[in-house]
């Protein structure tokens, strides 16, 4: 979102790793704790390049989608995913030498499910909750990038999904996101191109 709304940022390390992740320190200080309390800072104080809709339908529906994307999606699906296909060390996750692949099967059954309903909405609006693009849409995307990586989502299985993550992926915020890896185990070929 601070890469979207094209403010400088140095990210740091947090010096106490059982608070409430993320925190956003502000120019003048103001910390920001938590996922929502960082949205309505960015939005109210640095209006320019908006990610939440002044419609009011369309920001009850583009909140509605982040609120998913970043619950039951992370949780339900691309934790399934990721924290077992990824090594333990950098996720967080209880170690284990092999993943479990009922875990995996879990995630991917879920995320097919998922893309199925998400599909025809962006057939018929071009983004989540409209013609423009979100913080729904970068929500969902960041969770695609992360299973993407690992060459989970099989794109030509939904080209409306496809075609919208390319126009997404192409966003400045998504810039970052495409450099990181996870050590010792690179990503899928086409992870980093824009259009493939």
């Amino acid at each position: 979102m601070i890469g979207e709304k094209r403010l400088a940022c140095d990210p740091v390390q947090a010096e106490d790793t059982h608070r409430h992740l993320p925190v956003f320190v502000d120019q003048d200080d103001t910390a920001c704790e938590g996922l929502w309390a960082i949205v309505d800072r960015l939005e109210g104080y640095y209006p320019d390049y908006p990610l939440v809709p002044e419609d009011e339908a369309m920001r009850r529906d583009a909140l509605r989608w982040l609120d998913w994307a970043m619950g039951p999606m992370t949780a339900q699906i691309t934790g399934c995913i990721v924290f077992e296909k990824a090594n333990p060390r950098f996720t967080g996750a209880p170690s284990r030498s092999t993943p479990d692949m009922n875990v995996i099967r879990q995630g991917r059954e879920a995320l097919h499910a998922a893309l199925l309903e998400i599909a025809p909405i962006l057939e018929a609006n071009g983004y989540l909750a409209g013609k423009v693009c979100t913080i729904a849409d970068l929500a969902l995307a960041a969770n695609l990038s992360a299973m993407d990586y690992f060459g989970e989502v099989k794109w030509d299985d939904y080209p409306a999904i496809k075609e919208w993550y390319m126009r997404v992926k192409s966003r400045p915020c998504f810039r970052s996101l495409l450099a990181d890896r996870v050590p010792g185990q690179p990503p899928v070929m086409h992870y980093v191109e824009l259009d493939f």
